[in-house]
Parts: C-alpha cells; structure tokens; sequence
C-alpha cells in the first residue's frame, strides 16, 4: 500500500470537537464518504491506461506525444519521458495492491501521482455531475464530488516538487512556502548568485530534500530514483499523529491528525486571500 502523508485505510475518521462545530461535522462527515484507497488506484490505472493507449497511438511521432505528456504529465514529464512514466506508474500500482507492506514516496513519485489524481479527479468530478450511476461503479464516493486542493492538503507532505510550476489550485498551506522558496532564489539570482549556489542555499535554510533539490535543477530521474521503500504493515508509521503530546499540536492536546482536520474545515474552499487571513489568525492565536 502506499504511504502518504495520513492513512488512506483509516475508517470512519472522526474529531473530538465536530459535535460542537457543525462545520467541522461537515467537514468530516465528508472526509467520511470517501474511499483513499480506490481512488489512488482508479488514477493510478487510468493514467497508465491512457499513457499505452497514447504511446501506441502516436508510435514514431514524438512531438505528438511529447504534447500529450505535457498536458497529462505537466508535473512529471519534466523529468521522465513516457516509458519512464509507464514504468513509474506500474510499479506504483503494484505497490498500491500489495497489502503487506508500506511503500514510501519520493517526491519524482509524487509528482506523477499528482499529475494522475488531478486529471483523474477532474474526469471523476465530471461524471458525477452528468452521470452520477455510473460513477458508483468505482465505489469512492456516494456521488460526492472529490475536492482535491483539500485532498492534497490532507495526504501530501509537501508540494516541493512543484516549487517553480505554476497551478490554478490554492494548494494554500504548500503554495506559502513554494512563494517563499521562489522569493529567495530570485533574490539570490537577481544579486548576482548562481542559480546552483542560490538553490543549494535555500535547499539548506528552507530543508528542501535532495529528490527535490534534483527536480528543480532539472535533472532527469535515474534508476535510483525509481526505487520504492517499503516496511511491513505492521510497523505504526502513523502512530505519530495520534500523539497528543506533541509540540506541532494547535491546542494543549490536540494531536498532529486532530490539527490537520481541523485546519482543513477551515481552509476548504477558500481563495487565497481568504485562506491567508484564517492561517494569519490561527498564527496569531497559537502564539498565546
């Protein structure tokens, strides 16, 4: 199974407090209706489906299919070519089925899934609204439209493979820091650093990851970067957002996972300025 940010597998997730908010009952009443796990694996397969058909379809004519993988791709093909990305997407499926073990990401692997859950997300929103029967075929929601700004926010780690691209997302929480990261590089350039030196500064001051460091100096994947790491199911990767002793926590004893839905009823939906002013205000308060 594939590891993100929360558990995909967790059932029927709840907050202590969404008896007493409504919003936030809303909130997680809607986190409630779906289904992580097949909705990674139907984006998953149909970006694979997709990218054969396309790469049997356009054999011999590369700027057709350098097209495609830019529009389907625009993430990812920056930095694999399609039978990298087919090969990428069959081993990230593989390890979505196998039930017995973790398989952590990097951050090349993020990219793709992304790219594979934004264009899915979108078809799947699409039939929904014109042909709710049939979306029930893939069991991930009762004819409940997938928000994936929120859905990012919930189960990545960070957007730090996208610093640079530009999307039509809030994407609030990641976008702040990417801004960031940008500003200082551009600050860096502009006063005569090199792009390399500039980088490399901000991957220190910011903690950029090597895998993302590698993506933003534009360098492709290699065979190492195609490796997968896995542990045993059994092992609690996720015990630690139940940790209600924990410093990131928003309130004396909330716990990581208790603060990240909360946040979450309050950033969904919102636009980037009205996004700034709740996080300003959730700053403000967690000082005091």
């Amino acid at each position: 199974m594939l590891a993100f940010a929360k558990d995909i597998n967790q059932k029927e997730p709840n907050h202590p407090e969404e008896g007493k908010n409504a919003k936030l009952k809303e909130y997680m009443d809607y986190q409630r209706k779906i289904h992580h796990e097949k909705l990674i694996y139907h984006a998953l397969d149909h970006a694979k489906t997709y990218l054969q058909k396309t790469i049997n379809d356009m054999l011999g004519d590369e700027n057709k299919l350098k097209g495609y993988l830019e529009k389907a791709f625009p993430v990812s093909h920056r930095y694999a070519d399609s039978d990298t990305l087919m090969l990428m997407l069959r081993k990230l499926i593989n390890a979505h089925n196998a039930s017995n073990n973790w398989y952590r990401l990097n951050r090349f692997y993020f990219g793709l899934v992304y790219d594979a859950l934004n264009r899915f997300v979108q078809i799947y929103n699409r039939l929904i609204r014109e042909g709710p029967e049939q979306s029930e075929e893939y069991g991930i929601t009762p004819r409940v439209e997938i928000d994936f700004d929120d859905w990012v926010r919930s189960y990545f780690h960070d957007l730090d493979f996208m610093i640079g691209v530009s999307t039509s997302y809030v994407h609030f929480t990641f976008r702040k820091r990417n801004l960031a990261i940008e500003g200082f590089i551009r600050e860096k350039v502009e006063a005569g650093t090199a792009h390399a030196d500039a980088l490399r500064e901000a991957s220190q001051k910011f903690n950029i990851e090597d895998d993302a460091v590698k993506i933003l100096s534009n360098k492709t994947i290699d065979p190492k970067d195609l490796e997968l790491f896995y542990t045993s199911a059994e092992n609690p990767i996720y015990e630690f957002l139940y940790d209600s002793s924990s410093e990131d926590g928003f309130l004396d004893g909330e716990c990581l996972l208790d603060h990240s839905y909360f946040l979450g009823h309050q950033l969904k939906g919102l636009s980037e300025v009205e996004a700034e002013s709740v996080f300003s205000e959730i700053e403000r308060l967690s000082k005091h």
